[in-house]
């Protein structure tokens, strides 16, 4: 079953996000300017599209792997968080980490990719002590390297 998500083109040239291949997670978002990002900078690109996503769903904004694995390209706030209730032009903040080359994207260049999950809302309850676990309070590293 697929989810049906409202879409708007605020731009009529840009493409819809679309699925590179059969099961695929993520669809992928290109960006609707030019821009050159030299190293070490970040950027806001325009997508040109804006989403209506259904009560209890959210959709993430993934990085490319090609672009950051090639190019050193990836996303600053990785993975973006779009919530049900926002309707505004989404957009990807691009940083180069490559050290010595710039990057150049062309409008209708794919920069990022689309994933839609379905997400729980949380009641939290507050406790003055935590139940016990296998891990504890052990992170960052505290399970060695494998």
């Amino acid at each position: 079953m697929n989810l049906e998500v409202l879409i708007q083109r605020l731009d009529p040239e840009v493409p819809l996000p679309s699925y590179a291949k059969g099961g695929d997670a993520g669809a992928d978002l290109v960006t609707r300017i030019d821009l050159t990002l030299q190293p070490g900078e970040r950027a806001l690109a325009p997508t040109g599209i804006a989403i209506a996503l259904p009560d209890g769903y959210a959709a993430f904004v993934h990085p490319r792997s090609g672009l950051a694995i090639k190019h050193g390209v990836t996303m600053v706030n990785a993975p973006g968080t779009i919530d049900a209730g926002f309707r505004g032009e989404i957009q990807i903040i691009l940083i180069n980490h490559d050290l010595t080359q710039p990057i150049s994207f062309t409008r209708g260049d794919r920069i990022a990719q689309l994933v839609i999950q379905k997400v729980e809302r949380a009641k939290f309850i507050e406790v003055s002590e935590l139940p016990g676990s296998g891990r504890g309070t052990g992170g960052f590293g505290s399970t060695g390297r494998a």
